[in-house]
């Protein structure tokens, strides 16, 4: 009688112990999980903004639907991340050939106070043709920022100007505006440009880094 009221007091704290472990995978990793903000952007559906690009015509994340693009933020007073990084875009589209035209490319400027359209088209100049200069009011350009959960930051520097600090990846996205992947500063040419493969050839799979 004695070892019938242990077995059943075991298999009540096995139950209660099963229990709690099934919670607790609903609330953790189960469907009653909460969705985690893990810093990944936007797809280009969901984001708001209005910007114009360095042609003067009106831009904003609907222009980028329909063809896989590359997303870079700077500004062109940046000393040495903003060029070497174009230089590195405009080597990809080069090795990309012909298949390059299927790319929107944007720069989006984080400092508008002096990066103007006359300013933004002067700077991708310099670089490949298929780059676009995107500007605009600082509260649309901080929306687009937000979108692609990208930071900035105006800095003072010693001789009383400034200097901006931003994020210096260049995001990817698919065709239907679904971000893929990021490319790191001065990520090889090796990986860049399976990267950007995988973007333009991204049909049906949700994306992921």
């Amino acid at each position: 009688m004695q070892s019938r009221s242990v077995l059943g007091y075991g298999a009540a704290a096995l139950g209660v112990l099963g229990l709690a472990l099934f919670v607790g995978w609903w609330q953790v990793d189960g469907p009653g999980a909460p969705v985690p903000d893990d810093g990944r952007p936007l797809p280009l559906t969901a984001m708001e903004f209005d910007l114009t690009d360095h042609e003067g015509r009106p831009v904003g994340p609907d222009t980028l639907v329909g063809s896989p693009s590359m997303v870079f933020f700077g500004f062109t007073y940046c000393p040495d991340v903003c060029p070497t990084t174009l230089a590195d875009i405009s080597g990809w589209l080069d090795a990309l050939g012909r298949d390059a035209e299927q790319l929107n490319v944007v720069f989006i400027t984080v400092d508008p106070e002096r990066d103007n359209v006359d300013a933004m088209a002067e700077y991708v100049g310099y670089f490949h043709p298929a780059i676009r200069g995107w500007t605009g009011p600082e509260e649309q350009i901080a929306l687009a920022v937000e979108g692609f959960r990208a930071t900035y930051e105006k800095v003072p520097t010693d001789s009383g100007d400034y200097t901006m600090n931003h994020t210096a990846s260049v995001f990817l996205f698919d065709a239907e505006g679904r971000f893929v992947t990021t490319i790191d500063y001065h990520e090889p040419r090796e990986f860049a440009l399976p990267k950007i493969r995988r973007a333009m050839n991204e049909k049906d799979a949700e994306g992921a880094t």
